[in-house]
């Protein structure tokens, strides 16, 4: 094998525990190891990071996961620049095997994506958080383990910073390198994602990437999710249930009380049948019951109100030059190095 692949590793983080997994693995396993290593602190109001070892730290103020890769790979000046996330285990033999793909790749090819693996319990049914996060297995073009070359990243300004969360703005790149004449292709290397803990109302806060998915429709049009390969959208469900307890308050509130039985029986049953949809593939243990019953009620009206402000923040947006996702000549907020 050879060892002629230039490279850096871009982790940016939220000072998880598991960075230290994710640069352990990077310091001691074995292949070519990366030019450098470069950890991008994103938080607000940053505090200690578990060791770093001799990686460099880039501190970005809590902008964003898109910005932080962005400070990243504007940092390091290899020709490949690998962008892990930092809750993933990369096996022993990650390198190794990382040189393995991008060694023979011509120049055509802007991006090599690793094969992700997401653990779920052997002895149960995964939970609704956990077969979330096991779509991660299947996604395209998602930077829990992406390798840029560095040149398309130039060519194509990085990632677009008004995607303020780790939702939609790897997939937007990838189709916006390609756009470009690139190619993206799957490597052989495998990483694992595991699972990360996740509190109660979780499924409410993902809610919040419908307001990115207004942004990548004014980008790509309405055609969009095919070209994103995504999965059908449940919003016009969300769309039929949050109007219907609408206008059952209505209703009830000018006295027509038939026509609010109606409408909140429409509610109940839409609600019913969401709640069914996430209950039946789960494990049916009672938190989980009791967490499906409420966060189906909820998700609904949180979907349909993010959508809602999305598409009023980002009406005036148009397709993207890059002009409009980096212009190296703004004024930015300072990248501050330790």
């Amino acid at each position: 094998m050879s060892g002629d692949v230039d490279y850096a590793v871009v982790v940016p983080t939220v000072g998880r525990s598991s960075l230290g997994v994710v640069l352990d693995a990077l310091e001691r396993g074995s292949g070519p190891p990366p030019r450098e290593v470069i950890v991008v602190d994103d938080r607000p109001d940053p505090g200690p990071l578990p060791a770093t070892h001799a990686a460099r730290v880039l501190r970005t103020g809590g902008r964003g996961p898109a910005a932080a890769r962005n400070a990243g790979w504007r940092a390091a000046c290899c020709e490949w620049v690998v962008f892990l996330d930092d809750d993933v285990v990369p096996p022993p033999d990650w390198k190794a095997r990382l040189v393995a793909d991008l060694e023979w790749l011509g120049l055509e090819v802007g991006a090599s994506q690793a094969r992700i693996t997401v653990p779920l319990p052997a002895d149960r049914a995964p939970t609704d958080w956990e077969r979330n996060t096991a779509g991660l297995a299947t996604a395209r073009w998602i930077t829990a383990d992406m390798a840029y070359r560095r040149a398309a990243l130039v060519r194509c300004g990085g990632f677009d910073e008004r995607f303020p969360r780790a939702y939609r703005e790897d997939t937007e790149l990838a189709l916006r390198v390609q756009r470009h004449g690139y190619r993206v292709v799957t490597g052989d290397r495998v990483t694992t994602h595991p699972v990360r803990e996740a509190d109660f109302f979780v499924s409410v806060r993902q809610q919040r990437g419908n307001a990115d998915d207004a942004l990548v429709r004014r980008l790509f049009g309405r055609g969009w999710r095919e070209e994103f390969g995504g999965a059908p959208t449940r919003l016009p469900r969300h769309a039929a249930t949050t109007a219907s307890a609408a206008l059952a308050v209505l209703a009830g509130l000018l006295g027509a009380r038939k026509a609010a039985l109606l409408l909140g029986g429409a509610w109940a049953a839409l609600t019913a049948k969401f709640a069914a949809d996430r209950i039946a593939p789960g494990p049916r243990t009672r938190e989980e019951v009791v967490k499906m019953l409420v966060t189906s009620a909820a998700i609904p009206p949180a979907a349909c109100l993010h959508r809602v402000l999305g598409e009023v923040r980002h009406r005036r947006v148009g397709p993207p030059r890059a002009a409009d996702v980096f212009d190296p000549h703004a004024e930015r907020p300072p990248v501050v190095r330790r």
